[in-house]
């Protein structure tokens, strides 16, 4: 008897089982489904996406399922159901749907990093966007580079090349992460890495090996320490926040400052927003710039006749001066064409991250599918960046094709930086970074490479054990 009660329940078990992985790996739709793979029940196929790629090529993950179900397919990352797009057209189009179609999200391991404390209100449409994108463009805008930051920037890289060279060797991508970071912190908190008890630069270099990994919340795993030290970090901005309002009358002229006056103005400035946007504002200036300053230099070394086509460029730039020793401008800045052509072939092939999420406010039908309410959707605009018909031979290093370009075909084929309403406000800030740094670099300094790690995503963009460089002034 109680054999065949064992028996019974043991079978009710796998009929259960058998049907819970039925409905996973065929969710329900109100029309016909993106082709693809669910994976594994609970983990789908994150573990495949994660897999470190060696090469500026799509990802393997990506490229195998674009081969196999076409542009627009399914699957499930981390627990949740998705859809991955590499159709340019879908995905200019979505760019327009912000607010309407779609919405900013992030996966878990993000949103726990970013949004950890209160409601997030980074996925709102409409004032809150607009508040948010306008204080990052008047501390980091065009205008503001233009009346203040470019000498500032290059005021820093001078003291950093000084430094570095002074050392045997500099890896370049992290040395330039903390260069980036520190400058960033200033002009939001007016951070001195020089005098703070706190490096912010260590505690990010830690938050970034955490992030993007699974989500695994037990001790001495990488999210769990992500999460330490992100609330570690967001209580240190939370205690800044509190020291500005408590002292109206300081005035440093930062971000902290405005947005502190704006809580008074702007029922959405919550404490819990405020440090979100300080978190994840400094975070998006400190990966970005690095990685692609350190890929330059990977790229540049096998093309020595672009290093000399820059050298002369701004050699060019210091004969045209009326003072030799006068701070660059925003004219000069406009004027390196190729240093921007480079810049511009870096960013092309170095996408730093995977992809642009967005989560589905409604039923999207697509080309005779349907996504549904509430999935998550990658935009890899980075795919773009790798299409033989917009650019010959895309897996090659050529700043030079830049000179021809059609307008047209840049605007709906390069997004480094995003796409439509929510395109990175600091994007003019990344690029006049970069090319103040090769402008100071090129004109006062020698340097020779020790060692070119080998590409190697994970999924951000890194380097293997690194790109070693030895730095010298010029005498």
């Amino acid at each position: 008897m109680l054999n065949t009660v064992g028996l019974c329940v043991a079978g009710l078990v796998v009929i259960w089982i058998s049907n819970w992985i039925r409905r996973w790996r065929n969710p329900k739709c109100d029309g016909v489904l993106p082709p693809g793979s669910m994976g594994f029940p609970l983990i789908g196929e994150t573990l495949p996406l994660i897999i470190p790629s060696y090469s500026l090529d799509l990802h393997p993950f990506i490229k195998k399922r674009l081969r196999r179900y076409g542009p627009i397919f399914r699957t499930n990352i981390v627990g949740r159901r998705a859809v991955i797009s590499a159709d340019p057209e879908f995905n200019n189009f979505l760019f327009q749907q912000e607010g309407r179609l779609v919405e900013l999200y992030y996966l878990n391991t993000f949103s726990k990093i970013f949004v950890h404390e209160g409601e997030s209100r980074t996925n709102e449409f409409g004032a809150v966007h607009k508040y948010v994108r306008r204080i990052f463009l008047n501390h980091f805008g065009a205008e503001r580079l233009k009346g203040k930051l470019l000498p500032e920037i290059e005021e820093v890289v001078n003291k950093t090349l000084r430094a570095w060279s002074t050392q045997a060797s500099v890896e370049i991508k992290h040395a330039a992460s903390v260069m980036v970071l520190d400058f960033s912190a200033k002009q939001i908190i007016s951070y001195d890495a020089e005098k703070s008890p706190e490096s912010l630069s260590d505690t990010y270099t830690k938050i970034l090996k955490g992030f993007m990994s699974f989500p695994l919340n037990i001790p001495r795993t990488a999210y769990n320490q992500c999460l330490k030290d992100q609330k570690k970090t967001t209580a240190m901005f939370r205690d800044m926040l509190k020291e500005r309002r408590a002292s109206p009358e300081t005035n440093r002229g930062d971000f902290l400052d405005q947005i502190s006056r704006d809580m008074d103005k702007e029922t959405f400035l919550s404490e819990d927003f405020i440090v979100q946007l300080m978190f994840g504002g400094l975070f998006a200036t400190f990966e970005s710039i690095s990685a692609v300053l350190a890929l330059a230099f990977k790229l540049l070394s096998e093309h020595p006749a672009d290093w000399e086509e820059m050298i002369a460029e701004h050699e060019t730039i210091l004969k045209n001066r009326e003072d030799p020793n006068s701070s660059i401008t925003w004219d000069e800045y406009k004027s390196m064409t190729f240093t921007l052509h480079v810049i511009n072939e870096t960013l092309r092939l170095g996408s730093v991250a995977p992809g642009i999420l967005r989560k589905a406010l409604k039923d999207i039908p697509v080309k005779g599918f349907t996504i549904p309410k509430g999935w998550t959707i990658m935009m890899v605009t980075y795919s773009l960046h790798l299409s033989p018909s917009a650019f010959n031979n895309p897996l090659e290093f050529n700043p030079s094709r830049w000179k021809d370009l059609d307008s047209h075909i840049i605007s709906k084929n390069f997004m480094p930086f995003g796409g439509g309403a929510r395109q990175c406000a600091g994007a003019e800030y990344s690029r006049a970074f970069m090319a103040t740094f090769f402008h100071v670099l090129l004109t006062k300094y020698r340097f020779s490479l020790i060692e070119v790690g080998s590409i190697a995503r994970n999924p951000i963009l890194g380097f293997g054990k690194g790109i070693h460089i030895k730095f010298s002034e010029k005498t």
